[in-house]
């Protein structure tokens, strides 16, 4: 059991306030898991500040109070033991990382950081540790956090600090020797990988989304830089950090200039890079393609749809040319990869048309994936698409826009409303229709939605519902209900097939 002035080793700038020396048995932050011996670490929330729950905190037997400001604490008895620093997030990650003993430090941790991609990119990554020799390769996401057949739900792409190195904890009690990581721009602002050991980070793309969290695009590019700076510089004193960056991407050209003192790989489809894919042939069930690198052409044929995706199996490729795989690795472990439920899954149930769910929920994912559906769909392009309720409105006319330019047949309907009107969110939505020559739909009700494309659908058609992917729920005003889009489209299917 660690004492507190270990756990406060790597946070020099700590005050105490109290007994360094008694023993911590548990780090919280959520004051209802507190328990007696425990050190409480107030951390600022968007609804709620961990300050204010501080006496709970000690009611529930915390010895230590860690703060930024003791006069938010309100009556703390004297024999309560308060640390005072100047983050008490970045304090909480330090922490932990003592309290778990580093567990990054003892496997290779991936981080994959972007807009678009980073769960595709994870799962791929994931693939080629294991045909490089890894045993068992924890993956760490927006579908949760597995370990083999471990199974954990983390609720958000990456977890805060604390039930991060758990988590990697966990991994490494139970065998693992690597771990992927989605890296989120919102874990990089509020420090929850402050502290991991990180082997390398991949970079995938930056384009408009969570502005309603960081105000303006250059802080959200600020916010992916510190995996690639202030994170990198961490590792480096443990191990030895390198990047992989996308060419074709704005931000991915910026980031070699801050990346120049580690070593990093670049890759792309229309610009110069390292590792450039040429060749490219699409179609509905895979894709072909050559990466040319500069120890030579590298044939691919991978099960994943789109060029986007050829752009995220570049992303694993560099990779593991990066870290000194051969190309037959690299080439087997592309093989056999699949792509992560809900991205551009496939759906047939014997019809004549196709059927795809995929996650695109932000402008350049929704552009992306039906430019490049439209590149081999001899039929009709028909779109269901909404967008999230109490998440950046800016986004919403936008995505109306190129949906109705790329698509043949649109339908607007809800995505997750939270505590918006559904209507008023398509409102928003068909700003941006105006003047398309596309059909137009709209309905609230997203199965009917689902059921009203599939009844438009023809042979040859493709048929795409945006937005969801892998979730299997809806969130309303007043409720959260089982939703999930490939078992409404099976059900919808099997019906038509009926004649129902």
């Amino acid at each position: 059991m660690p004492i507190l002035k270990e756990l406060l080793i790597s946070t020099p700038d700590a005050q105490i306030l109290g007994d360094e020396n008694q023993n911590i048995k548990a780090v919280n932050y959520d004051s209802r898991e507190v328990s007696p011996g425990s050190a409480f670490v107030c951390i600022r929330g968007v609804a709620h500040d961990g300050h204010a729950f501080a006496a709970a905190a000690v009611e529930r037997g915390a010895g230590v109070i860690v703060a930024e400001n003791l006069e938010l604490l309100g009556e703390i008895p004297a024999f309560v033991t308060k640390v005072v620093v100047p983050d008490t997030r970045r304090a909480l990650a330090m922490m932990a990382c003592e309290f778990y003993g580093h567990p990054s430090r003892e496997m290779m941790i991936v981080g994959v950081t972007g807009t678009n991609g980073k769960t595709t990119v994870a799962h791929l990554i994931a693939d080629l540790l294991r045909e490089g020799g890894y045993k068992s390769v924890g993956i760490v996401g927006t579908l949760g956090a597995k370990a083999e057949k471990t199974y954990y739900d983390t609720g958000r792409t990456t977890p805060e600090s604390l039930d991060l190195q758990r988590l990697l904890a966990d991994f490494l009690d139970g065998g693992s020797d690597a771990v992927v990581m989605e890296v989120s721009s919102h874990a990089l602002a509020l420090q929850r990988v402050a502290g991991c050991a990180f082997d390398a980070g991949i970079f995938t793309n930056l384009t408009q989304d969570h502005l309603d969290f960081h105000g303006e695009m250059e802080d959200y590019f600020a916010a992916k830089t510190k995996l690639f700076t202030d994170v990198a510089r961490e590792s480096e004193a443990h191990k030895s950090f390198g990047a992989v960056f996308n060419a074709d991407d704005h931000y991915g050209r910026r980031l070699t200039e801050l990346a120049a003192d580690s070593p990093y790989i670049t890759y792309g489809i229309e610009t110069e890079a390292h590792v450039k894919a040429e060749a490219v042939h699409l179609t509905p069930s895979g894709t072909s393609f050559v990466a040319r690198t500069s120890s030579g052409d590298i044939p691919f044929d991978i099960s994943l749809t789109g060029r986007f995706n050829v752009q995220n199996a570049l992303a694993a490729i560099s990779f593991g040319l990066l870290k000194g795989m051969s190309a037959s690795q690299v080439q087997s472990a592309m093989q056999r990869a699949k792509a992560p439920e809900g991205r551009m899954e496939m759906i047939d149930e014997g019809q004549e048309f196709y059927v795809a769910v995929d996650y695109a929920h932000t402008p350049d994912g929704l552009k992306n994936v039906l430019a490049t559906t439209k590149e081999f769909t001899s039929g009709r392009l028909i779109c269901v698409f909404g967008c999230g309720g109490d998440r950046d409105r800016t986004k919403r006319p936008q995505m109306g826009a190129i949906a109705a330019s790329l698509a043949d047949v649109l339908v607007v309907t809800s995505d997750n409303p939270r505590t918006e009107d559904p209507n008023r969110i398509i409102e928003d939505v068909l700003a941006g229709t105006s003047g398309s020559h596309s059909l137009v739909e709209t309905e609230a009700d997203r199965r009917k939605a689902i059921e009203r494309a599939l009844e438009l659908a023809q042979k040859g058609d493709f048929v795409l519902i945006a937005g969801k992917g892998h979730e299997t729920y809806q969130i309303f005003k007043d409720r959260t209900i089982h939703f999930d889009d490939r078992e409404i489209v099976r059900e919808a299917l099997e019906h038509l097939k009926g004649g129902v």
